[in-house]
């Protein structure tokens, strides 16, 4: 191609614009963080897309990576083993990744197809979290497909794809979704664990996605290949299952923790679509900010046609309500960002989560609540900051003596637009009651506290230079 055909590509969007190569992660030094290896936080912000790898074309693909970038999403999750027969049924060019389902034997086209979406991914600023294999390929729990791993193989496997993907902006989530009930399975991911190390010499961040209701703690927290923890909340609306993103945040030795899959977006609800429906935008804010708020480094959203790429004529798996392409605009997806601003307008690595910072009312259950509308509460450890999500319109209180200076500037921060408006200054003593400003209504809000003499940027905004620690 010559260069005034290539610029007009690249102008016309055909083509993604190279970029500097993606820094690699590191856990932070306080340990409950990711960072770049410069040290600047790093906010994982990930997005399920399990069948790209299997279903999707090149234009499949370009056109939802580089919706997820410009939605600010900066990990985006798939598996190269996919669940539903991603041994058996071919991927969109007619390639399977084993020959004779032999993982000693990987299909050379299938992997450059791997290769292209990653480089792609990467060119946008995306990180891959990158499953070598769905889950039931080592615990046929349910799925598709034999099984074919053992600790021998998934050994050779895994130090073959780690030296593939060695200097690739990838990290390493193994298990998928299928439980971890026997030694052989955890000799399995431990060998595959090793076999990545051996082949990426240790290059990247690995981790493991657990079935649901679990998170890899349960079974790997001390283990030194388990960078961080990641949970798979589920799709779940009550805050009583996200209550294990502080429980894991709490472990000793301390480890970052991740929601990997919660609710999704127009997902049945507890899997129970007859009994309570399908989730909606709300139901998927409540999550990251429930999640964040606990202490979690990151978040993952996910919608239930996308992760599957639904379309019609593709046989559904628990009745997706839309084709994928139109629901990568969903709303619940664009609205994840505003979280990922909110955190990143004040100091990342100092934060801990601290429900202290709202006062119990006399009914416990209404505040700080429980089910769809618990109250949760986050701040700087030095005092600088604080929020409070409400996720109802319900009158609240909070000890202003969490905030270090003598004058506390408040705002109110909106979920669903990322607007952020000023409330005023108030001295610094005792407790003080806020209404939320659509009062007795199931929107949610964040109540944002600083020091004023800090003189922070509206919340949601850039903030001059971000902190490397």
């Amino acid at each position: 191609m010559n260069k005034p055909c290539l610029l007009l590509t690249l102008a016309l969007g055909l083509l993604p614009l190279r970029a500097a190569p993606l820094p690699p992660l590191r856990v932070s030094e306080n340990r409950h963080f990711l960072v770049t290896a410069q040290g600047a936080p790093f906010f994982y912000l990930g997005d399920t897309a399990w069948e790209l790898f299997h279903r999707a074309t090149r234009e499949d693909a370009e056109l939802y990576l580089k919706d997820r970038a410009a939605k600010q999403f900066t990990v985006i999750q798939a598996a190269v083993l996919a669940e539903l027969d991603g041994l058996n049924t071919a991927n969109a060019y007619g390639h399977t990744p084993f020959l004779g389902n032999d993982p000693a034997r990987p299909n050379e086209p299938y992997f450059e197809h791997v290769d292209w979406l990653v480089n792609m991914a990467g060119s946008l600023g995306l990180y891959v979290g990158m499953l070598p294999t769905w889950g039931d390929k080592w615990n046929k729990k349910w799925g598709q497909g034999p099984v074919v791993f053992t600790p021998q193989n998934a050994a050779a496997y895994g130090e073959w794809l780690g030296r593939r993907y060695r200097d690739k902006p990838v990290i390493w989530i193994l298990g998928g979704d299928r439980p971890v009930e026997t030694e052989e399975h955890k000799a399995i991911l431990r060998a595959l664990a090793g076999g990545l190390r051996a082949g990426d010499g240790g290059t990247h961040l690995m981790t493991l996605h657990p079935s649901g209701g679990h998170g890899s703690a349960e079974w790997f927290h001390g283990e030194g290949w388990l960078s961080f923890n990641l949970r798979q909340n589920g799709h779940v609306a009550e805050f009583s299952r996200y209550a294990g993103t502080r429980a894991d945040y709490d472990r000793t030795p301390a480890k970052p923790v991740i929601d990997g899959e919660p609710l999704y977006e127009d997902h049945p609800l507890s899997f129970k679509a007859a009994e309570h429906g399908y989730s909606l935008a709300a139901d998927v804010r409540r999550p990251l900010y429930w999640n964040l708020f606990s202490g979690a480094c990151g978040h993952t959203y996910g919608h239930h046609s996308v992760w599957q790429m639904w379309a019609a004529g593709r046989q559904p798996v628990n009745n997706p309500l839309l084709p994928w392409r139109a629901a990568l605009d969903q709303p619940g997806a664009y609205q994840m960002q505003f979280g990922r601003r909110l955190i990143e307008s004040r100091p990342v690595l100092t934060r801990v989560p601290d429900d202290d910072v709202v006062v119990p009312a006399a009914v416990t259950n209404a505040v700080p609540g429980a089910g769809r509308y618990r109250f949760v509460a986050t701040r700087d450890e030095r005092g600088r900051y604080a929020f409070v999500y409400a996720p109802a319109g319900r009158p609240f209180s909070v000890r202003m003596d969490k905030i270090s200076g003598a004058v506390v500037r408040a705002w109110w921060f909106d979920p669903r637009t990322g607007a952020a408006t000023r409330l005023g200054e108030f001295p610094n003593t005792g407790t003080r009651a806020f209404v939320p400003p659509a009062p007795g209504e199931a929107l949610d809000w964040v109540l944002v506290l600083d020091d004023a003499a800090q003189n922070f940027p509206p919340p949601g905004q850039a903030r001059p230079a971000p902190e490397a620690r």
